[in-house]
Formats: C-alpha cells, structure tokens, sequence
C-alpha cells in the first residue's frame, strides 16, 4: 500500500482517526466516544487518560477500516479542542474542579467557570489583549488558570505542566514538551510575531509565578505546526496506537484551525492553485469558527486575533465565530414538545433528527433558497454561550421570540429552521465586522458535519452575502490534521505545499438576491432587536 498519513481529531464528545493517502483521498476513518461531566457553575471536565485511550481505539479502528497496517503510515498529525490539560511533575493528573477526582484533569474549552476571571483580566486593559480583539474570553486559558489559583491553589501549585490539549497530544505521542504555535497563540497570549511570552501581562494579571520561572510550566520550545516533534512515536505510544515506533509526529493545530489549514489553501474545482488569503474557513461542530488569513496584522474589536503563523505559516490569523453552534440547535431542538417523536421518526428512518426536519423543511419549500421562508415569523438569538464575536459578550444569552403553542413535527421543523437562520445571522455580525476592517473577503469555505447539508449552505450565502464552497473531503479536519503528519514526513516541502496538493474544492454556490436577499435583510434586523432586548433585560436586572 502506498504511503498514508493519519489524522486524529479530539472534538468535545469523542476522538476520531482518519488516514489519507498523498493526495488527500480518504481511505479509512474510525471514532470513539470521550466521556464529559456538567457540573453547576458552568465546570464541564473531562479525562486526559480517557481521550488518549479513546485516540488509541479510533486509530486502530481506521487502521482496521482502511485495511492498513503500521508500516503503512509516514507520518502523524493531531488537533484538538482548546481544552486545559493539568498535570503534576510525573504527568500524572491533578484534579481541577469540586469532584476533587485527578482523573478529571480536563477544562474543556467550553467551561465558563472563569467568566470573572476573565472580567478581571480585561480590566487591566494590557496591550496584549490587543491580540484577542480586545478582550480575554473564559474559553482561554490565562483566565483558567487564574481561576485554579484562586480556587483551587493546592492544584496550581502541584502542577508540573499546563498544556493545550493539542500539544498533550503530541506529548503522550512523542515526549516532546514543544507547543504548537497555534494553541499558545490564539488561545495562551503567546506573541508568535515577537517569538515571545509577556511577562509583564502575566505579572499584572496575578500570575507571577509562570514568568518567574521563565514560563517552564506553560511552554518554553514554541514550534509551527507540522514540525516533526522528538523522535517520533515512543514505543508505549506505538504500543497503545498500533503503529511502529518513530512514525514521524507534527506538532498539533487547534481543531477549528485544522479545518481551516485543510480547505483554504485547497485546488479550485478547475484545478488552479487557491490563495489562502482569499478564502475565508468556516467550521462547524459544536461552536463554529471563522478564520481569515491575511498577509498584514488586521485588528478588529471583538474578533480573535491578529495571530502570527497560527494556521497558515507567514499569514496572519483573525478568527470570529460563535461559542455555540451544533450544540445551541441540538439544545433547541430537544426543548421542544415534538423532539420525543422527531427522535422516534429519525430512529425508524435510519437518519437523524436534524436530517429528518431538513427533509420535512425540503419538501415544504418551493426552492432551496425559499426555503428560508417557512421561518419568517420565528426568531432565534442561539448566544446559549454567550457570544464569541464581534461583541466578546459572555454573559449573553439566547432568546427564542414569537414562539407559538403548536406541538407538531412542522413546528419543530421550523424551530430547526430559525436557529440555522439565527446562526446565519450571528455569522454575518462577525463577517460583516471582518469587512468594515477593511479585509475583502468572497469566498466562505465550510467545513464540519452540517457543513455537507444544503440548505445551510444556501442560508449561509444569502445571510452572509458571501459566496459558499464545499471541501472535495468530506472529512476537512481530519484531512487538515493528515497534513501535518505529511509536513512532518517530508513528504512534501513546505505547510502550503501540502495544502495544495492534497486539499480541493468541490463547488461554489453564489448568494441569491431579490426577494431573498430582502428577507435576510429583515432577518438580521429582527436579530438586532433581540441581541438589544438581550442586553436590556440584563440591565434591568441588574442587582438581582
């Protein structure tokens, strides 16, 4: 067999592995579930030991699939959640939340237990907050890791090592302590174009300790993504994973960057090279991300960024997107009366729930794009999480108005059908925040699950105005993960060259205007009111 590259994906509810050949073609792919806890005050935890034994069962599962075997794969690539990894001096896990369990070593990118913290930090208004839009999010993790040290100071004192969940990875993968240019960047305050941690923001923040110790707890060897890491695979990692010591590993990128990184830079359908700096990715799972590469720093408030070389070497990063996404319409749709038949139906059906409304939303709907239209007298603000950009609000809240008292199959349909168009409608804020900062943007590539439906591709492109392409793969991230593993084989010479060769587009759909146009107009106008009433009401309530 030809050589292959494997991907693993982490996402928040489990771990999935997926081998490519040298031209991007899919060839086997597995998942395996990872366990997570909700706890009150916003904690949701998980366990390191649990991701990497569910990482070793997908990769043996896609191994299995594509009919491969160790001497197979050239090279490793990994990406994760931004997810919190604490552990002691020996690697062993410390507990970080009220269960007191050590198994339970993981804050996951979605925990908001350090909303406050994060208010704390943005107060101080330093200038590197200037390279997160201006205002530290909880999903972060300096915030986190203030809140262990006020909350929970036994465990920040033990720890040996704080690590992304990416760069863990590629730890239990390699030894290699190196982090990825792309976790500490966009998510740690690291400043990747002056190749340097600030001390003076850690020290103001009340986090002396990491800078006294010359930041040996959080990463001192920052590499870019795809950099062969040690030796490759250990032996106990081969082990675990079925694969040959010293397989070749590339250091790791976040998991919504491993979209971008593996559709941007990706042949048009005609086959020409594609410009990364003319694209914009855009992942979808359980929150969404919206990456714009550009040559120049752009600075936009309430949008992540400007970061260095943290998906396309040599570019700048700006990324938008919502904290809640997949999520926010699996939410919205079980909280209505009908889902316990909708749940019954997809079961019968072989489809799921969301397939099973879109296809009731098809049939009812003269064309693709009037489709939209069944939703016009139903409005949802998905901001379950708060919203991520362009307002880095928190504390926000979703809203679902004119909400009416039927329990049907249609209904739910058309609850589904609102939150797409509310999700649209948050992707254009934070487009249209992107453009007003001078960037030209045209192009909107999808990635993720929902990305492949399309009726959300059509709701995107007329909300967003944008024009909307698909990936060739059907499996974006992984792909993007594969190609780091080729970068580190030296199967090819450079992070752009494998994009080109390996990543496609399979088509462009343009936006739609006239009447449809209008109607988006008129939804993002209803979606204004209710991100003010969502505000308003907070004022009111203040105190309370």
């Amino acid at each position: 067999m030809a050589a292959l590259f494997l991907g693993v994906d982490v996402g928040t509810g489990s771990a999935r592995a997926g081998l490519f050949d040298a031209a991007g073609t899919l060839v086997g792919t597995a998942r395996h579930e990872i366990r997570i806890w909700h706890e009150a005050g916003d904690i949701v935890e998980q366990s390191s030991a649990d991701i990497w034994a569910a990482v070793a069962a997908a990769v043996r599962g896609a191994l299995a699939a594509a009919g491969a075997d160790a001497a197979d794969i050239a090279g490793i690539g990994f990406d994760a959640t931004c997810s919190l990894v604490v552990v002691d001096p020996h690697f062993d896990p410390l507990a970080v939340g009220p269960s007191g369990d050590p198994q339970r070593n993981v804050i996951v990118w979605m925990d908001h237990r350090a909303a406050a913290e994060a208010r704390l930090v943005n107060a101080g208004r330093h200038h590197v907050l200037s390279y997160v839009g201006g205002a530290i999010s909880p999903e972060m993790e300096t915030p986190k890791l203030l809140w262990l040290k006020k909350h929970m100071p036994e465990t920040f004192s033990a720890a040996g090592h704080f690590l992304d969940l990416s760069d863990f990875l590629t730890f239990k993968a390699t030894g290699s302590l190196a982090r990825s240019v792309c976790t500490v960047t966009c998510k740690w305050t690291y400043l990747a174009h002056e190749k340097r941690w600030s001390a003076d923001y850690f020290r103001g923040i009340g986090l002396a300790e990491l800078a006294d110790e010359g930041f040996a707890r959080i990463g001192t060897e920052i590499v870019d993504p795809g950099t062969p890491l040690g030796r490759g695979l250990t032996a106990e990692a081969a082990e675990a994973l079925g694969l040959r010591p010293g397989t070749p590993v590339g250091a790791a990128l976040i998991d919504a960057h491993a979209g971008g990184f593996g559709t941007v830079g990706g042949r048009d359908p005609d086959g020409t090279p594609g410009d990364p700096a003319a694209r914009v990715g855009y992942i979808m799972g359980t929150s969404t991300c919206i990456m714009v590469s550009t040559p120049d720093p752009v600075f936009v408030e309430g949008v992540w960024g400007p970061y260095y070389s943290a998906m396309v070497p040599g570019l700048w990063l700006a990324e938008g997107g919502q904290s809640a996404a997949g999520a926010a319409l699996d939410h919205l749709v079980r909280c209505h009366p009908a889902h316990a038949e909708a749940e019954a139906a997809a079961k019968a059906a072989g489809d799921s729930v969301l397939g099973l409304l879109e296809a009731r939303i098809l049939a009812a709907a003269p064309t693709l794009s009037e489709a939209a239209f069944l939703a016009a007298d139903l409005h949802v603000l998905p901001d379950y999480l708060g919203n991520r950009s362009p307002f880095a609000d928190p504390d926000a809240r979703a809203i679902v108005a004119r909400l009416p008292l039927e329990a049907d199959l249609d209904s739910l349909a058309r609850l589904y059908l609102a939150g797409l168009c509310g999700l649209a409608c948050g992707t254009a804020e934070a487009v249209g925040a992107i453009r007003e900062a001078g960037v030209p943007l045209a192009t909107l590539v999808v990635s993720g699950g929902a990305g492949r439906s399309p009726l959300v591709r059509r709701i995107l492109a007329d909300a967003t105005r944008l024009d909307v392409a698909l990936p060739a793969t059907a499996e974006p991230v992984l792909l993007g993960a594969a190609m780091l593993g080729a970068v580190a084989a030296g199967a090819f010479p450079s992070a752009r060259a494998a994009m080109e060769a390996m990543s496609a587009l399979a088509g462009v759909i343009a936006p739609e205007g006239g009447r449809v146009a209008a109607f988006h107009d008129r939804k993002r106008a209803a979606f204004a009111l209710l991100r003010q009433a969502d505000r308003d009401l907070r004022t009111i309530m203040a105190g309370f």
